[in-house]
């Protein structure tokens, strides 16, 4: 297995404005995001991308590495190429996120939805607890199928959370003619706020 260690520790993380920042990088990255938890940088030429955690975060780095080599059969998950105590190298995916189709207005299919379910039963019958299931971790590709990434809290809890359950509940009332297929960042992310606040009150929104 070829080593991505170098990329790694090429990384440097700042803290401002109390987020996380990335103040220097292998020349041969490009950052591609920052997350809660870990920063991803897509090698330059290559489809593959190196995911750092911040130092608070490392011991994530090693679980998510194991959870990737469980799924590594399944075409729902990115394959998995290297890791060490802070980092992994898996696929570069190329898409949308389900985050983003909705604010460009890119419709999602009943058939999307019914694919991550796909996804999750796979990591059911792979020992796992597929939890912490987002619109930001569900990807369309351009070949119109889905994978699934960041997968860390996939083996975090004992049981299923109802997130997923709880955003594909709504796939009825969005897919209605007058449903707006065009929704504002800042209005979903006001969403997704009041469902960690009171996931009671969503459900009652989204589900009546």
């Amino acid at each position: 297995m070829e080593s991505y260690r170098h990329y790694a520790e090429s990384i440097v993380f700042a803290h401002q404005y109390k987020k996380t920042i990335v103040t220097d990088h292998h020349p041969d990255l490009e950052c591609i995001g920052i997350g809660r938890s870990a920063a991803a940088f897509r090698i330059k030429g290559k489809d593959l991308v190196v995911k750092v955690f911040f130092p608070e975060f490392e011991s994530i780095a090693q679980e998510e590495a194991e959870i990737y080599s469980l799924l590594s059969d399944s075409h729902f998950y990115p394959s998995i190429y290297d890791s060490g105590p802070n980092y992994l190298v898996i696929d570069y995916v190329e898409g949308k996120t389900f985050f983003t189709c909705l604010t460009d207005g890119t419709f999602i299919k009943k058939r999307y939805v019914e694919e991550v379910d796909e996804a999750l039963e796979v990591a059911r019958n792979a020992g796992l607890t597929p939890s912490d299931v987002h619109l930001r971790n569900m990807i369309v590709l351009p070949d119109d199928h889905v994978k699934l990434i960041d997968l860390a809290r996939f083996r975090q809890l004992k049981e299923d959370d109802s997130q997923w359950d709880d955003l594909k509940g709504g796939w009825p009332l969005y897919s209605r003619p007058w449903f707006p297929k065009k929704i504002p960042a800042f209005l979903l992310n006001r969403i997704a706020f009041i469902y960690k606040k009171s996931p009671r009150l969503f459900k009652w929104i989204f589900h009546r």
